[in-house]
């Protein structure tokens, strides 16, 4: 299945436990999607947060995020893994 990298700029109040919070939440709709979300990165000085999922196609990927807590990624982009 295809990897995505997404990337949300300038998110308001950051931390890192609402990041794990909306983390959370995607992984308890990610089923519906067919998606898979493994990891997130973030910075809290700057708002920026990227995440990394398997998803059959981008539009499924920004569907979970849309509906677990509306946090919509600014860029999403498919990846291959490397070493």
């Amino acid at each position: 299945m295809p990897l995505f990298m997404d990337h949300h700029t300038n998110v308001e109040g950051l931390t890192a436990g609402a990041v794990a919070e909306a983390h959370g939440k995607d992984v308890e709709v990610q089923d519906k999607y067919g998606v898979k979300y493994h990891k997130y990165w973030f910075n809290e000085d700057t708002g920026e947060i990227w995440c990394l999922a398997e998803a059959p196609d981008k539009e499924a990927a920004v569907a979970v995020h849309r509906e677990s807590h509306g946090l919509v990624a600014e860029e999403i982009t498919e990846v291959k893994e490397g070493s």
